[in-house]
């Protein structure tokens, strides 16, 4: 009976081993594809962000996958800041909307943010959807959204590459209250691009979306688009419609608060 414990401790011991082989092996996978997927061709083995930086993954959509809604203006850095708070500004044909982004909570998502502003990218585009029903939401970033009248793509336009939500308010009660500006995604995780929305009421939405900044002024340009309504144009799908009154971005920055 002795020499049966014995060998039945053994065998533990072997399995135990074993496993943790198996999960270190794993490990050291996952990180070979991070790596892949961030596309560091340095030779060295050491990857991890300096202190006070994040380590950001910017996931390029595939040429093959690339609708022509999609405008590319390259990838941010991998490594980005997060520290700091920076002001996000909204010019519009109404007038100016400023927002407050705390790079702490959000680093990956201010340096897309950055980096697209830098390029351009939300320039002269349209505030394509709005919902008056429910989540209340004002909803932009569609870089195909622009000129005269809509388009039934309206909504699906972004940059060509994705990245991870950040700073989800699963603590919140209401996750989304008036003045949060939080990213739109498909619903899959790692499907935050470029479009973004504005809540102008407290919103019962599901805490998926990325909190982004929370407006500091202009909220009363926001609340005379949603006062003017909707044309539904969405309603049998996402909710809500094509404002009703027009609302353009002519110009969007972020800088140092």
């Amino acid at each position: 009976m002795a020499e049966r414990a014995t060998r039945a401790r053994r065998r533990r011991q072997t399995t135990a081993i074993v496993g943790a082989g198996a999960a270190l092996l794993l490990v050291v996978a996952g990180t070979v594809w991070l790596v892949s997927a961030l596309g560091d061709d340095d030779s060295s083995t050491d990857t991890a962000a300096p202190s006070g930086a994040a380590q950001c993954a910017f996931t390029p959509i595939p040429e093959d996958q690339r609708i022509p809604q999609i405008k590319d203006v390259g990838l941010p850095g991998n490594q980005q800041p997060n520290s700091g708070v920076q002001t996000l500004t909204i010019d519009t044909n109404l007038g100016q909307i400023t927002a407050k982004v705390d790079r702490y909570r959000t680093p990956c998502t201010a340096a897309s943010f950055n980096h697209l502003a830098e390029k351009n990218f939300f320039d002269n585009t349209k505030c394509h959807r709005l919902v008056t029903e429910g989540i209340k939401v004002l909803q932009c970033g569609d870089p195909s959204a622009t000129g005269k009248g809509w388009r039934e793509t309206d909504g699906t336009g972004g940059p060509s590459y994705r990245l991870m939500e950040e700073n989800l308010p699963t603590d919140k009660r209401p996750p989304y209250p008036e003045g949060v500006i939080a990213m739109a995604n498909s619903g899959q995780p790692g499907s935050t691009g470029s479009q973004f929305f504005i809540v102008y009421g407290d919103s019962p939405l599901d805490p998926n979306y990325t909190v982004l900044g929370t407006v500091t002024s202009g909220m009363d340009i926001v609340k005379q688009v949603a006062a003017a309504g909707d044309d539904k144009a969405f309603a049998e799908q996402a909710g809500g419609g094509h404002p009703k009154k027009e609302i353009v971005i002519t110009d969007l920055t972020m800088s140092a608060a």
